[in-house]
């Protein structure tokens, strides 16, 4: 179903449940702020969500509150922020989400309820929920799968007439023959507004858990004559949660799957797709070639012929057309058309590489700008200068831009020849078109078109091998040479 057909629902709303507090994933950090695929798995599921273009979009928080709201406010600053109080169960959490939606307006219509740790769950699937949900006229929807192991999980009633719900019941309080159902509930449904605000004043807690379950809901809308019935997906992914580090790792490979598979039918050229990470955020063009060992994430682009790898992991880099990046660690860089960086090239943020340019081998750059066909090409370091074009940096070269107390700026101009090992000390200017010879150590402003020379007399001390190491096979060498 494509975006536009959902502007044909009735959607009232979409409520994400965010409130839980994730202790099987052991950690600090809120389970559903935990990334994958470089946004977090609620950002995921916000993104589903939006995708439906609901009337408004409310999320359910508790546990670390002020931090999970505050995160979500970032991703969508429309989104209400909902919070659950001390009546446990995702009951009372879509209820607590209703009674502040209907203080602003009355909620009328489809009301679709998910969860913010299903990060594969996609738009296109929810439209389906709500497609059938609004054309079957259905007082309940609810999303199912079909599970191999299905334990923990709540199992699907049908009627065994028309196949209709007639209920979920959860693990903890089926019996060993509901048990063996294996259609379970994804927890994600779609309800009609009304039905599901009458429903949930008749919920209690009367159960194992001491819950208000959101799943009591079904029974009673059908005792009230409402039609129950239940979407059943094929890909279980969808529907998948991360409790733990463990199933976190699975939803992240499956989804750097998907996304890697769908870049490739895309037109790029992955050649391991195996050891190939990509971020869900990340955009490529046709033709682009992927080598093995390449991770790729936050807001990198890569245009056009671009080679990229073995090897290497760039984080919110620009890749020009055409340029070839290799063995290198960059970060917060752009690289210039047809350009060539690597092997064993550390990128720092503010690197600029114009076209056809150079950074090559053991090399480290931090906010620097390199002009067009400008090249640093082995052993160095450039930070906080400025390069003109056509420039060849010699190998070994540094730019000494700190003190001990401040940072300093270096700028080198165009058409500039360097010596091996010179060292810039900043703040120092080359003008265009100058030379430095090997060793120099440029300490004054350096005019165009002049040759800068750091000059120590050399002096040789003859014998010193055979007198000062006595035996050794520096000094048999020297005294066979000798004679």
């Amino acid at each position: 179903m494509s975006p536009q057909d959902t502007k044909s629902f009735n959607l009232a709303a979409v409520v994400v449940l965010a409130a839980g507090a994730g202790t099987r994933m052991k950690s600090r950090i809120p389970k559903i702020l935990h990334p994958i695929g470089g946004v977090s798995m609620v950002g995921h599921a916000l993104a589903a969500a939006k995708g439906l273009n609901p009337n408004r979009l409310a999320v359910v928080v508790r546990f670390e509150r002020d931090q999970v709201a505050a995160h979500i406010a970032a991703l969508d600053p429309s989104a209400v922020i909902v919070d659950q109080d001390n009546v446990p169960g995702t009951g009372r959490a879509v209820q607590a989400a209703l009674e502040v939606l209907d203080a602003e307006v009355p909620t009328r219509g489809t009301v679709v309820v998910t969860y913010g740790d299903v990060p594969l769950l996609t738009s296109e699937l929810l439209s389906e929920l709500t497609a059938t949900h609004e054309r079957d006229g259905n007082a309940v929807t609810v999303l199912t799968a079909v599970l191999a192991d299905a334990a923990g999980y709540g199992r699907i009633l049908r009627d065994e007439t028309d196949g209709t719900v007639l209920g979920i019941r959860e693990h903890k309080d089926a019996t060993d023959e509901e048990r063996a159902i294996k259609e379970i509930n994804s927890g994600i449904y779609a309800f009609d507004a009304d039905v599901l605000r009458k429903a949930l004043k008749l919920v209690t807690t009367d159960n194992n858990q001491g819950e208000m379950y959101l799943t009591d809901v079904l029974g009673l809308a059908r005792n009230d004559g409402g039609r129950v019935a239940a979407v059943l997906t094929t890909d279980k992914w969808q529907v998948e949660g991360a409790n733990d580090r463990v199933q976190l790792a699975a939803l992240g490979k499956e989804h750097n799957h998907r996304i890697v598979q769908a870049w490739m039918r895309a037109g790029v050229t992955v050649i391991d797709p195996a050891t190939t990470w990509i971020d869900s955020t990340v955009q490529l063009e046709q033709d682009v070639t992927i080598l093995p060992g390449t991770q790729l994430h936050g807001k990198t682009t890569v245009a056009q012929d671009a080679v990229v790898g073995p090897d290497s992991t760039l984080t919110d880099v620009q890749i020009g057309a055409g340029a070839h990046v290799t063995r290198t660690e960059g970060t917060g860089a752009v690289i210039g058309a047809r350009s060539q960086v690597g092997p064993f090239t550390y990128l720092r943020p503010g690197t600029v590489l114009g076209a056809d340019g150079k950074i090559g081998a053991f090399y480290e750059t931090k906010n620097v700008t390199i002009g067009r066909g400008s090249k640093l090409s082995h052993l160095g370091y450039a930070g906080d200068a400025e390069i003109g074009e056509d420039t060849n940096i010699g190998c070994g070269n540094i730019t000494a831009n700190y003190d001990g107390v401040n940072k300093h700026r270096t700028k080198i101009g165009s058409g500039v020849r360097t010596g091996s090992n010179t060292v810039f000390v900043a703040p120092v200017s080359v003008g265009d078109g100058a030379f430095t010879g090997a060793g120099a150590v440029v300490r004054k402003d350096v005019p165009a078109g002049a040759l800068s020379l750091t000059v120590a007399p050399q002096r040789n001390a003859e014998g010193w091998t055979v007198a000062n190491r006595p035996g050794s096979i520096s000094a048999q060498a020297a005294e066979n040479s000798a004679n």
